[in-house]
């Protein structure tokens, strides 16, 4: 169990954490929520010890492992597999010592020590969490420093994850994974066997992943059983009887102090209005929380509307290398009230079709044909970087209506979800929040037709995000979508485009049959997925269904494997904690060891293939 017992926190003078106190059971999965600079990442680095307290203590079991992802991404010439594998400390050091031991019976501890920690299954382990993060087999032994800095921090958080601590804290791990990358960390996450603390504004992942929220808020931490859902409904119920109970209170109070006010001079009363009021002296005000409010975002609408289609590709060949094109023989068409959501693993061309889309890139072949009064937004997080740092949301804005005057300048300011603080505020002094609010404002300030958005909610809390799917919803022109936020496509997107071979095609499907996809993939190695072909009208049902009698079945078989597999797994362990084994016939042991290592991985995709079937029968009785 970890305890946090009245812990107070300050950094550079400024209360973040105030005699605070809280405990999370052991094996707990908790969503740690609260506005960006409360100070969640903060009391991170108080678990880990890195940061002391000004008061309270952390209570710990003795020996606990507690892993997060390294603040620096690996650059080395070492491969993928090699960095993650050496984050096993223990077994890369059993190993070692196992190279030069010659007393039998310590060789006989390494072996068995090797054993139960399932390091014989490591580099399986390894390289099925690596494809998981969106690494195939070359890419695993590629040496690091081949790799961009996002990537660079997949393997950090692959190494963290392969470790396997009892208490696992990630801090915003989904900021550098695309979508089908934040799909297998939920479902990793799921099943891990530890205690997981999250810090995260992505609402799938916490609906998804966690059973539990702890909420930072005024400076208090509060503890909530059920996901972030829950968490939002019960809060919402308990701010509103705190309100009816604070009324309630006022009301006696005016009442108690009409008395005394009354009563007091007079001699017959004055007894019973002294009561009254140390009654009023006694009475402790009911606190009701409040919930920060959250400016909300908007986009101007377009002057003149463009007609359908608003652009239409036929035979389109894209890429930066003449020749090499990243995506080929492209027909499709936008319409000007599509709602498009692109998938598709990141390197599969859903940026390099964005561009093109919005003319920043030129057809190597084919031909584009646009509506002649097309307005295009386009926004990206990269584009952050370039914001004037020395420059207010004011000045950004001028600089692009240079006739408007100032009222009307600050007025679009404000349609930002800038507060009147921060129109006066320099760009380099804004937060991550702040500075796409200001982007996504400017890149949208003349009205468009179509907006494209690549990756807009990085740097968005979860509130922001929803003031994100309000402005979408309520935008009257076309919207194509990158995202890594399944909420954010699932409330916004109506049409869902697949990007992957060269090509973009329709996804017949919606996004649970996409994750069951993406999950699937990732089980059997990371292999490429094939884009389901739109269907021009929904077939009928063949009678093909899987039953629910026939998925218990086939768990009740899996279930059977496993066990067969464990009581082999457990033959080998025994075999191999003999000294003797060692000392007689060390080939012997050698091939013991390997076959433990196969029944091991074995064993893994069994537990694997049990989950698939799990989630089917839960979907078929949902």
């Amino acid at each position: 169990m970890l305890i946090l017992d009245d812990i107070t926190v300050r950094i550079a003078g400024r209360l973040l954490i105030d005699h605070a106190s809280v405990s999370l059971p052991d094996g707990v999965k908790t969503g740690f929520v609260g506005h960006n600079g409360t100070g969640k990442s903060t009391l991170f680095r108080v678990i880990t010890n890195d940061l002391a307290p000004d008061t309270g203590r952390i209570e710990l079991p003795k020996g606990i492992r507690i892993g997060q992802v390294a603040q620096e991404a690996p650059g080395t010439e070492q491969p993928l597999i090699d960095i993650v594998l050496a984050a096993d400390k223990e077994r890369a050091a059993l190993l070692s010592e196992a190279e030069t031991a010659t007393d039998p019976y310590r060789i006989a501890e390494i072996y068995t020590r090797l054993a139960d920690i399932d390091a014989y299954s490591a580099e399986a382990r390894a390289s099925s969490i690596l494809s998981g993060l969106g690494f195939d087999r070359a890419a695993q032994l590629r040496p690091a420093s081949s790799f961009s800095g996002g990537w660079r921090m997949r393997v950090a958080l692959a190494a963290v994850l392969f470790s396997r601590p009892d208490i696992l804290l990630l801090d915003e791990p989904t900021n550098y994974l695309d979508l089908e990358g934040t799909m297998w960390l939920i479902d990793y996450v799921r099943t891990y066997p530890h205690t997981v603390i999250i810090i995260s504004h992505d609402r799938d992942l916490l609906n998804s992943a966690t059973t539990s929220i702890l909420h930072l808020d005024n400076q208090k931490l509060t503890f909530w059983r059920g996901n972030y859902d829950a968490f939002e409904q019960r809060r919402a119920e308990t701010i509103l009887l705190q309100q009816k109970q604070a009324a309630r209170q006022e009301a006696k109070r005016k009442h108690m102090q009409s008395f005394v006010d009354r009563f007091r001079a007079k001699a017959t009363k004055a007894r019973q209005a002294q009561s009254r009021l140390k009654l009023l002296e006694k009475m402790q005000t009911v606190t009701v929380w409040q919930d920060e409010h959250v400016q909300p975002i908007s986009f101007p609408e377009a002057e003149k509307s463009a007609a359908s289609p608003i652009i239409a590709l036929s035979g389109v060949s894209v890429g930066y290398e003449t020749g090499k094109p990243v995506l080929k023989n492209l027909d499709v068409r936008i319409d000007h009230d599509d709602r498009i959501a692109l998938l598709g693993a990141n390197g599969n061309g859903k940026s390099t079709f964005a561009k093109l889309i919005a003319g920043r890139l030129n057809p190597e072949s084919g031909t584009i044909t646009r509506s002649p009064d097309l307005k295009i937004a386009f926004f990206a997080q990269h584009q952050l970087d370039d914001l004037y740092p020395e420059e207010t949301p004011v000045d950004h804005v001028r600089r692009l209506l240079p006739q408007e005057p100032e009222a009307r300048i600050r007025a679009r300011v404000a349609r930002m979800g800038l507060a009147t603080a921060k129109m006066a505020t320099r760009a380099k002094d804004l937060s991550g929040g702040e500075k796409a609010r200001l982007l996504l404002g400017l890149a949208t300030l003349h009205g468009p037709n179509l907006l494209i958005l690549d990756e807009p909610t990085n740097h968005l809390d979860i509130d922001s995000r929803a003031a994100l799917v309000e402005a979408l919803n309520n935008f009257n022109g076309a919207v194509i979508l990158i995202a890594h936020d399944r909420h954010l496509i699932e409330a916004t997107a109506d049409r869902l485009w697949k990007v992957g071979d060269g090509e973009v095609k329709p996804y017949n499907g919606d996004m649970n049959d996409y994750r069951n996809e993406v999950l699937g993939l990732a089980r059997q190695g990371g292999k490429t997925a094939e884009t389901v072909p739109e269907a021009p009208a929904p077939k009928a049902d063949t009678g093909k269904r899987v039953s629910p009698s026939t998925l218990r079945y086939k768990i009740r078989q899996n279930e059977d494997v496993q066990e067969k597999l464990k009581r082999e797994l457990q033959k080998l362990d025994t075999a191999l904690a003999d000294p003797a084994l060692y000392q007689k016939t060390p080939d012997k042991a050698a091939q013991k060891a390997r076959q433990r290592a196969e029944l091991a991985q074995k064993l893994e995709e069994a537990e694997a293939e049990w989950l698939m079937l799990q989630d089917k029968l839960e979907q078929l009785s949902s």
